[in-house]
Formats: structure tokens, sequence, C-alpha cells
């Protein structure tokens, strides 16, 4: 009994100490901005089921501009990781405005990033953990996701990467 009621106490308190995803951000110094609208013809989310399915998003800044170029030539690999956070951040934005409240968020599923670099960059996985370290700081072991990473040589507007993701929802 003594053990069972000490289980009870310790999963409590770390109940108690876990924060919320907005929480996270705040203490990040992380604020959302407004999603911005596609560039094309497509939505940005599609709600299937309990899968959110977000379409591609990129590093756009607040001014609208994107952060350009090819890693390896114009970009280092922790500019590239700055980018693919940056584009997280968007994509949380845009996942909030989806949902209204990012603790609805059971777990981040796959993510897909598309690194802008040149022909002999092979360093994709480190500019996406940009990504994904941001994943993990805001949802903790619900933000940890399955990945791919793929080098490509042109992404829209010359971006330097792009990111689509899938969330399971409560």
């Amino acid at each position: 009994m003594r053990f069972t009621f000490l289980l009870l106490f310790a999963f409590l308190s770390c109940a108690a100490f876990a924060q919320s995803p907005a929480e996270n951000l705040n203490k990040l110094g992380i604020v959302l901005p407004k999603p911005t609208s596609p560039i094309a013809n497509y939505v940005k989310y599609v709600q299937s089921g309990n899968l959110l399915f977000l379409s591609g998003h990129g590093p756009s800044k607040t001014d609208g501009t994107y952060i350009i170029g090819k890693l390896g030539t114009d970009l280092t690999v922790a500019q590239g990781a700055e980018a693919a956070k940056l584009t997280g951040i968007n994509l949380l934005a845009t996942l909030q405005a989806s949902i209204g409240d990012l603790s609805k968020v059971k777990r981040i599923v796959k993510v897909l990033g598309f690194v802008n670099g040149n022909n002999d960059f092979a360093e994709q996985p480190k500019v996406m953990n940009g990504f994904s370290d941001l994943m993990v700081a805001v949802f903790g072991e619900k933000g940890k996701h399955a990945r791919s990473a793929i080098g490509t040589n042109s992404l829209p507007n010359n971006m330097a990467v792009e990111i689509e993701m899938v969330v399971e929802l409560y």
C-alpha cells in the first residue's frame, strides 16, 4: 500500500510540474506569428479523423521575406538549423490557429523536411535538428517524431528549407 501511495505521489508531482506547450513557448521567448496564406492553390492543413496534416511551410519572417539560399553555398549548417526552427515556429502558428490550443496535441507523428542544398551538401539531418529540437522543447516527449530529411536542389522562392508534418490530436 505504501509503495502504491509513493507511485501515485510521484506521478501527481510530475504532472503538477509539467508545463503546457504555451508555457514552454513563453519560457523560450517565442511568440507565434499570424499564419501566412498559401502561396498557391492549396490549403495550409487538412484534418482527417484525429490526424492533422500540415502543408509544407518555409522560414518566413514577420516582414514576409524568407530565409533564402542554398546550404553549403550561401548558408552554414547553423543558419540552416535556424531556418528550420523558424519554419517550426510557423508550423506551430498554423497548428494553433487550426486547433485553438496546442495542448490538444497528442503527438507530433511524422515530419518531412526538404533542405535546399548544393550538390555536395549532405548534412540535412543537422539542419532539420533545428526543427526537431524545437518540437521537443515545446511538447516534451510528445514532440519526438519520425522524420525524413531530404536534400533538394531547389525550393519555392529559393527558401532554405520546407517542412511538413502530421500531428495526432486528442
